[in-house]
Parts: C-alpha cells; structure tokens; sequence
C-alpha cells in the first residue's frame, strides 16, 4: 500500500472527529493455535487501515491539534535477544521513520501516558466490546484524570464508537485499494484456474485446497482471506463447509469458495465445476440459472441503484428457473412473496469486500436500502443447494449444489468485475479442464 495512503486517512479521520478529541485504536492481539504455538499474525483492519503497521502489541492514538504531533504509536521497542528467537521488530525508531508516527512509546509505558494524553479532552473515540481488558484499561484511564478535577484537569465526558466514521471512510475505496483488490483478485483467479485443471476424481478436497494456498503464495498473497471451502457432491450444499475431508467423485460437481489476500485487501471468489471435466445434464441446466441470475445481479450494479436490487434480480431468475426445471411449483410472483425459494436459496447475493471478507459498511441508511456509489466493491454470489435430503426433490438433482460468485467495483459509469479471470461459462469450464487433463 502507497505510504501516502495513511497520514490522508489520518488526516481525514481527525477533521471528522473535530477539536478537544482523541482516539485510541489497538491492533489485534496474538491468538495461541495451541499451548505455546500462534497463529499466523495479522493485525485488526481498522488499526491497519490507519497505520500500516504490522506488528502485534501496538495502539495508535490520534489526537488532534496536538502541538508535539498528533499521531502517536505505542509498540514494542527494539530487542536483540527476542529479536533473534522471534525476528525482527521496526522498534520506537522505525515507527516513525518507517510508519509515520510523529512519537513513538514503549507499548509497557501506556498506563503511565496515556492519562496525560486524555487530559482537557471532551470525547473518546474508541469501540467499546471488541476487547473486554482493553475497555477496562481505557476506563481506567479516563476515571484517573476525573480524579484530577481539582487540579483544574477535565476529562473526557463522553464515548464515541470509532466504528460509525471509520467504516464510513473504509466502504469508499482509493485506487491503491482497488489496486490492491484487483491483484488479490488476479492471484485468486489464477488459484481457481489451477484448481480447474489439476482436479480428478478420486483426489481427497484437502488437495485442491493445497493448490490453492500454493498459487496464492506463489504469487505474493502469504494468506487465504478466509479458510477456503472445497467441498465435492453433497458438500457443496453446506454454505460453510471447510473440513476438506473427502474424495472428489466421478460425476460429482466440486464447489470451490477460496480467495487470497493481499497487502491486507480480501477477494472472495466461488466457482463450481465437474469433478471429472463434464457437467451432466442435470448439472449444467442448474449451472445455467445460476449464472444467469448472477449475470442479472450484476447488471443491476451501478450507481444511482440500491442495495437490495441485484438480490431481487438474482431471486426473480432463480425461482423462475426453479420452476422450469421442476423444482419448484407454482406461479413465480406468489413463490417469491412466500419465499419458497429459501428451501434452495438461503442467503443473500452478496456483502461488502475490502480489508475485511465480509467488510465494514451499512447496508441500510435511516432504514432505507443504500445507494451504489463509485468506490464501493461488494460481491455477487447466487447459488443453488439441492441435497439429497430435500423432501419431495427428484433424485436428478440430489447433490447438486452451485454458486458463483464474483468481486465487482462500483465505477462512475457501471462495474467492473475484478475477478473476472476467472473462468466461468460451462463450455470454457469444460474446455481449460480437457487441457488439463490431456497434460
């Protein structure tokens, strides 16, 4: 990411919160995998998206107006012997040589100056609930300056959520963030192709989850954005699935819901495909709608257009394709007020994508459905889940269960589909799989 990208939003962030004000913004502790082992790092998307730092143990803190500089970082300092077993740290130097903070502290030194820093401040920008021990340590803070009141010090009467402003600013999207996206995007795309040609029948789903992981590193994205989904057959109708447990089967379609990220930006992308390179007839007609309703969807993506409409496009294809091919019976505009098409589709076409999957952003303004504008990216992803154990379905479609799902920016005049590279149409699905298999 431009380094450039930081101090603006910074900047950005406290002309929004005004005078006599100061923010607290911890990054995300260290979680144990198990006894002494951790998980791969990543630090909190809100913290990140307004520092750039990468390593645990840090708060930021914004306070406007201040004369010795108005972005302080408080880190783990510099340490030989620690640096030699666990590698290597930026320390109060680098924090703000390397990442822009006008003071740097010793993380363990917060106590001591944090309070100081609260003093004469009207408001606390901080989201409260997302660590209980941090609450309380920000808590305490501000009960110490009250208890200075007779030194003429006033503290902070009020607690203002971070998240209404923040996640304001994090749902439009700059160009070194699309830049980012669409490279996430690429890499995943380029996983998904791979996928594509080396699946066979009688591979275990854990080794197209290998593939995966291997093109996203690869290719600079260390980490998947969320745990990848490669479920075969029946699997493929468990929204979630992640055990990637079982052997892909001869006639069985494979659900693939895997994206990479980079430089901290998801992608998120789903393609479904024949296990042994050929849909059956059942599977393509299915496959079809699915790719229809998603063509409907995301036509319907532009600005000016609300955020319920390409769910309703979506809706209107799928339960009119439902009822052609048997699946559902009776008149399309009764079945969509009912919401009979939960039974096979049960979740909305898409959410909000940026630093995180599933990303910050209202949905709803003052109870009304948002309004697209240039900037925003979100998802599209209809699908249809038809198990077996479906009462009343014809065997032709038992485990059958598709979904498509693309990254789509909202530009000035329409979209763009970041994920576009990804191959999608039957024949072509069909087509990059006999090469494949042939090599």
């Amino acid at each position: 990411m431009n380094n450039r990208e930081f101090p603006r939003r910074r900047k950005k962030l406290m002309d929004m919160m005004g005078d006599d004000t100061i923010a607290i913004i911890p990054t995300a502790p260290v979680y144990i995998r198990n006894r002494d082992v951790e998980f791969s790092y990543r630090p909190d998307s809100d913290f990140y998206y307004l520092t750039g730092y990468p390593e645990p143990e840090a708060v930021a803190v914004l306070v406007p107006g201040r004369s010795y500089g108005e972005f302080i970082l408080f880190c783990r300092e510099n340490d030989p012997v620690m640096e030699t077993w666990n590698g290597r740290r930026a320390g109060l130097e680098g924090a703000v040589s390397q990442y822009g903070a006008d003071d740097a502290f010793p993380v363990e030194d917060m106590d001591e100056i944090l309070p100081g820093l609260l003093e004469n401040r009207e408001r606390v920008f901080y989201t409260m609930g997302n660590n209980v021990s941090f609450d309380q340590r920000v808590l305490g803070w501000v009960n110490q300056v009250r208890k200075r009141s007779r030194a003429g010090v006033s503290a902070p009467d009020e607690y203002v959520s971070l998240n209404h402003f923040l996640h304001e600013m994090r749902l439009y999207k700059s160009r070194a963030e699309v830049a980012a996206m669409r490279k996430a995007a690429r890499i995943s795309a380029k996983a998904h192709k791979q996928a594509m040609q080396v699946c066979r029948p009688g591979m275990m789903e854990f080794q197209i989850e290998a593939e995966l992981k291997y093109v996203f590193m690869q290719n600079g994205a260390r980490d998947p954005a969320y745990p990848c989904i490669v479920g075969g057959g029946a699997n493929g109708c468990i929204l979630h699935y992640t055990e990637n447990s079982s052997v892909l089967n001869d006639g069985d379609l494979l659900l693939i819901d895997a994206g990479a990220e980079y430089d901290c930006y998801a992608s998120d992308i789903t393609r479904t495909f024949p296990v042994n390179g050929q849909f059956t007839a059942a599977q393509r007609e299915a496959y079809e709608i699915v790719l229809e309703a998603q063509a409907a969807a995301i036509k319907k993506i532009k600005p000016g257009n609300h955020w319920d409409e390409p769910h309703n496009a979506a809706v209107k294809i799928l339960t009119q394709g439902m009822v052609e091919l048997g699946i559902l019976k009776g008149k399309v505009s009764q079945l969509i007020k009912e919401k009979a098409f939960t039974k096979y589709y049960m979740h909305r076409t898409g959410h909000w994508l940026g630093m995180d999957v599933h990303d910050v952003g209202d949905y709803k303004v003052e109870g009304e459905w948002r309004t697209f504008e240039s900037g925003m990216v979100l998802t599209v992803e209809p699908g249809l889940y038809l198990p077996a154990s479906s009462e009343g379905l014809d065997r032709r479609w038992w485990d059958i269960g598709i979904r498509i799902e693309d990254d789509v920016l909202i530009t000035d005049t329409g979209n763009e589909i970041l994920s576009d590279n990804a191959p999608k149409d039957a024949d072509a699905i069909e087509s990059l799989m006999a090469h494949g298999i042939a090599a």
